[in-house]
């Protein structure tokens, strides 16, 4: 199950390229959900795509965003599996019909309803990571900031720092 250290080390999702190049080593491909879960291996990817969303955000502000989706999906069908050879033909077969960039990767795999997911490699493994949402215009919607958490034995503990009894007040 992946750590916290993972998440903080790939944030953003996996560009097609790495996708493609981490594929060249593998024997097998290999998708585990956040807690742990592993999609089953007679998965599929039934579609490789180029996402755009053109919107504005709360403050104002246009924005555009491209992505490349894949779609992962599992049927009964338990006798085929993908290969990373099959699966880098495919990449290359989008790359040069949809004329795709090496964008960011974001995977949609359905449980309970449909999830996406970030990427991250750890040499294995392709790991599906959370998205989140989040304001992209905090400073024009009146969000605080948050504030810094200090714990109050810490207090006076550096050189510099003013005690009541160290008479510097």
């Amino acid at each position: 199950m992946l750590g916290k250290f993972n998440y903080l080390v790939k944030i953003h999702s996996m560009k097609l390229s790495e996708i493609k190049a981490s594929l060249v080593s593998l024997k097998e491909i290999v998708f585990q959900l956040p807690h742990g879960d592993f999609v089953p291996p007679h998965f599929h990817i039934t579609e490789i795509g180029s996402v755009t969303r053109h919107f504005i955000d709360c403050g104002g502000s246009e924005r555009i965003e491209k992505k490349i989706n894949f779609q992962l999906w599992e049927a009964q069908d338990f006798d085929h599996k993908l290969v990373p050879e099959k699966l880098i033909k495919i990449i290359d077969l989008s790359m040069n019909k949809l004329g795709l960039g090496d964008l960011d990767v974001e995977v949609e795999y359905q449980k309970e309803t449909i999830g996406k997911y970030n990427l991250y490699f750890d040499g294995n493994t392709f790991q599906l990571l959370p998205t989140h949402t989040a304001c992209l215009a905090e400073d024009q919607c009146g969000i605080p900031k948050q504030k810094q958490k200090i714990q109050l034995q810490t207090i006076g503990k550096d050189s510099n720092s003013c005690t009541p009894v160290g008479g510097c007040c």
